[in-house]
């Protein structure tokens, strides 16, 4: 299997593609990583040193691995945070050039916007960007709870709230939906949900909650995870409970290191055989 990932990258901790990589080739996976920036640190720390790329610096490396003759390889398209709406364009022409070399190769989108508890912190345009041209191009999206209210323009506080959403998410023209992180009225304090939608049906899964530090590039992991699986098995459910299971024992290992960066390397047994399972159950 062979993933191209275009995201951003950090020398120092586990964001974007240096969050989403490693997992990935763990699982066996051949990725082609494509920078969209290169720091030195996530930005989370208020101080980072490095260069932002624009699109056609993105498509100029895309480019070389077309002459290559690799895109009819190419299994997925996976892209996280963008930066500009430049190097948004250039990533959805390089999925089109992907799925003209392979009709069968699928974009994942993790439509990085914001988070509960800093709101947007991408730039103006990006947001609009996401919901008029990446959520409509991709065939598996991975928001957020925050992204899935903004994209939707609908609150999720109840299941049959996050349902709905998802559904007028869905109709917008991705196949499968992965909520990385939903908290309802049904969701005990205690518990973390995660949900997944395809073909109409909604399957859950509730892992216990961490005492965790502020830690970013989780959801890059996860939407990594998820796109593997799902393309292994072809079923969201499934995608779903695997994709749980790893991404938890990661937070966990991460939470007993007391530790403001993912634990990416220590944890990786967790992602090939993950120390616990969660119930995955149709909602």
């Amino acid at each position: 299997m062979k993933v191209l990932s275009i995201q951003s990258h950090v020398a120092y901790g586990h964001v974007g593609n240096s969050s989403a990589v490693f997992p990935m080739q763990r699982l066996g996976v051949e990725v082609w990583p494509v920078h969209t920036v290169q720091f030195s640190n996530h930005t989370g720390y208020g101080q980072w040193r490095g260069r932002v790329f624009d699109g056609p610096a993105v498509e100029e490396v895309v480019q070389g691995v077309a002459e290559r003759g690799a895109l009819k390889e190419c299994d997925a398209v996976l892209s996280g945070y963008m930066g500009s709406a430049d190097i948004g364009t250039a990533i959805l022409r390089t999925v089109a050039a992907v799925r003209a070399a392979n009709r069968e190769a699928l974009y994942c989108c993790d439509p990085v916007i914001g988070d509960t508890y800093s709101g947007v912190y991408v730039r103006p345009g990006i947001a609009d960007f996401m919901r008029a041209q990446a959520v409509p191009a991709a065939d598996i999206l991975t928001p957020n709870q925050f992204e899935l209210d903004l994209i939707s323009d609908a609150p999720s506080d109840t299941l049959e709230a996050a349902k709905a959403a998802a559904a007028s998410v869905m109709a917008l023209g991705p196949r499968v939906l992965l909520v990385t992180s939903l908290a309802t009225t049904e969701t005990p304090p205690d518990a973390i949900d995660m949900m997944a939608a395809e073909g109409g049906s909604f399957w859950r899964v509730r892992t216990p909650r961490l005492d965790l530090k502020a830690v970013s590039g989780a959801g890059d992991a996860v939407a990594a995870l998820y796109l593997v699986h799902y393309l292994r098995t072809r079923s969201a459910a499934l995608a779903l409970g695997m994709a749980a299971a790893s991404i938890h024992g990661l937070l966990r290992r991460t939470a007993e290191a007391g530790s403001e960066e993912l634990q990416t390397v220590a944890a990786q047994e967790e992602f090939v055989a993950p120390s616990a399972a969660f119930p995955v159950e149709v909602v």
